[in-house]
């Protein structure tokens, strides 16, 4: 643990920066992830048996859209007051916004093919946010930083 710490202490000031806005956005991405999914999981259990595959598939991608909403609001707001540290405006609100269009899209193709290949609908999730938190990062932090 202190060379941990004596390894952070002789970073650059930048460095530092760098690494704290890491951290932070994992816990911000932990936490809106977990909103996410809580909704998701709540929904899903609510469609019932017996319905066309077609039908369960739509409204399993419903459920993950109306998770993606909330956890969205949640994000803008941690990531610019707390992630970031920004200020929120107009222009980094449509960054944000563009990203999360990108994200979403991404997020229901995935969520999508994963279904397609079989996996449960409880499980699919999982290996769609390892795929897209990583993404959600790098243009989350180019619209918010520029």
């Amino acid at each position: 643990m202190q060379q941990l710490k004596a390894y952070i202490k002789g970073m650059s000031e930048q460095k530092r920066q760098q690494l704290g806005e890491i951290l932070r956005f994992g816990i911000v991405g932990l936490l809106a992830t977990a909103v996410q999914y809580g909704i998701y999981w709540l929904l899903i259990h609510l469609i019932p048996n017996g319905i066309s595959p077609s039908r369960m598939h739509f409204l399993t991608t419903a459920a993950m859209t109306a998770g993606y909403l909330v956890s969205f609001v949640f994000n803008f707001i941690a990531s610019t007051h707390y992630t970031f540290r920004v200020k929120a405006n107009a222009r980094r609100g449509a960054g944000f916004v563009l990203s999360h269009a990108v994200n979403y899209l991404l997020q229901m193709l995935m969520l999508n093919f994963f279904l397609l290949i079989g996996i449960s609908k409880g499980w699919a999730p999982i290996p769609m946010f390892c795929v897209c938190v990583p993404v959600n990062f790098l243009l989350v932090r180019f619209f918010l930083k520029r």
